[in-house]
């Protein structure tokens, strides 16, 4: 981060803005809006800062700033045409420890204006640190197309009842649940409606209802995709935003885990060949037990939790057990690095089947009807296939399958780092012996793979 965000409190706190033009009409309207008090230096008023005299009780001094004029301000702007000007104004305010704006130049400021969503007492703030304000703007109107202004008086109204449901729930986690449920559902509805009364009138008896004492908690079998956080299902991110405890693979990726709930307790439970950081029955319990000490659990996995996932392993023990539980689909990686390779898993001049298999090496072979898998006219998707990719190729050719049948492999398929190397079952596996090849890693098998150099269109490191 090139600039830290924080909230500073400027009510009855001496501010100075040096310029009096209109850039320093709007700087003067937002400090207002935070109850500053506010003096303005300038050589000349304008009409735009003059309007504002009376309704925001400015001080307005019509002279040249000095260096002598700084000492005492909480905060200082300078929103002058004059660059002589701005850089003593940055300069004093940086001797004396100030914060400082200088609008339009960043190499001066010690803090920048945000662009705001004012949703009072929630506030919002969007940044690109100077770099385009143009799109922080932007930004700014789509995060408030979706957050309703009544957002205000529903915060309004968690701080009236706060003190009271904090000596009702007596455990901040059930507590933390207790205003999530409240937040998200039909109390805060009536608020969004204008029935504010009937939202208090249900929240007292919501709080009464409350039992006290521990709660099951429940888990929740998240999909996190192929690799891309944007690919994400809305219901996916709320739930991680929720959780308390995250239970996740190898293959999701830090810019996925990132947006989990800042405090939630974070759980390794990734696999790799030959070494699991837990075992599968291990990891079922210990969903089974969180959920029991009251937690809400998301287990989060690549791709989808039921292709190649294990959920169902672990739902049956959760069921067993009487625990709550939702599933959340993911895009497997099988559609998301397809696309992302440009090249499709059916299509009509050249597959009209798909299979998923995967190529995981167990006692050093790999147990797959290649009957079936060497048949034409069909895509075969490989998951886990990297090791045993050379053992792949044979037992397809052994079975009938051409030695010129195309065969991609897809490397952190839909992320940045996305590489796609493509060949034959004769040629891939010498094609990629000694490569650097990162997991996680997709095998795509059929003719459908001769359309990725017309159809790629998703590239980010040149393709092999």
């Amino acid at each position: 981060m090139d600039y830290f965000p924080i909230f500073l409190k400027l009510k009855d706190q001496a501010c100075l803005v040096v310029g009096a033009g209109e850039i320093a009409a709007r700087k003067i309207e937002l400090l207002a809006r935070a109850g500053a008090n506010i003096t303005v230096i300038a050589k000349e008023i304008s009409p735009s800062v003059s309007s504002l005299q009376e309704s925001h009780n400015l001080t307005l001094l019509q002279k040249p700033f000095a260096a002598a004029d700084i000492g005492h301000f909480r905060l200082v702007v300078s929103a002058t045409d004059n660059e002589e000007t701005n850089r003593l104004v940055a300069l004093t305010a940086d001797e004396h420890n100030i914060p400082v704006n200088v609008v339009d130049n960043p190499e001066l400021c010690s803090f920048i204006f945000p662009a705001i969503i004012d949703r009072s007492p929630i506030i919002a703030a969007v940044s690109s640190g100077g770099a385009a304000p143009v799109l922080s703007r932007l930004l700014r109107a789509k995060i408030e197309s979706v957050i309703p202004p009544a957002y205000g008086r529903l915060a309004g109204l968690a701080d009236r009842f706060r003190d009271k449901v904090k000596q009702h729930i007596k455990q901040p986690a059930q507590r933390r649940i207790f205003w999530e449920n409240v937040l998200q559902g039909s109390i805060a509805e009536l608020v969004f409606s204008g029935k504010e009364q009937q939202a208090e009138q249900q929240l007292e008896q919501t709080l009464l209802e409350q039992k006290q004492g521990t709660h099951l908690g429940e888990v929740y079998l998240v999909g996190a995709g192929p690799g891309a956080p944007d690919l994400l299902t809305f219901r996916a991110l709320r739930l991680m935003q929720q959780a308390d405890v995250v239970v996740y693979d190898r293959l999701v990726s830090p810019e996925i885990l990132d947006l989990a709930r800042r405090d939630a307790e974070k759980i390794y439970v990734g696999k790799q060949r030959q070494h699991h950081a837990l075992p599968q029955e291990s990891i079922n319990t210990l969903l089974a037990d969180l959920a029991k000490a009251g937690k809400r659990v998301v287990r989060l996995k690549g791709g989808d939790p039921f292709i190649f996932g294990r959920g169902g392993e672990e739902i049956e023990t959760l069921m067993q057990q009487g625990i709550n539980f939702q599933v959340v689909p993911g895009i497997t990686a099988a559609s998301g690095c397809a696309t992302y390779a440009g090249i499709p898993l059916t299509h009509r001049d050249h597959a009209q089947s798909c299979t998923f298999v995967t190529g995981h090496l167990k006692d050093n072979s790999i147990n797959l009807n290649w009957t079936q898998l060497a048949a034409p006219n069909q895509t075969i998707v490989i998951y886990m296939g990297l090791v045993g990719l050379e053992k792949i190729c044979q037992s397809l050719i052994a079975h009938g399958s051409p030695k010129d049948l195309p065969i991609a492999l897809v490397q952190q398929g839909t992320t940045t780092n996305q590489r796609v190397i493509t060949g034959t079952l004769e040629t891939l596996p010498n094609k990629i012996a000694g490569q650097d090849i990162k997991p996680p890693t997709l095998i795509i098998i059929g003719t459908v793979v001769t359309l990725h150099d017309k159809l790629s269109w998703f590239q980010t490191r040149p393709s092999d």
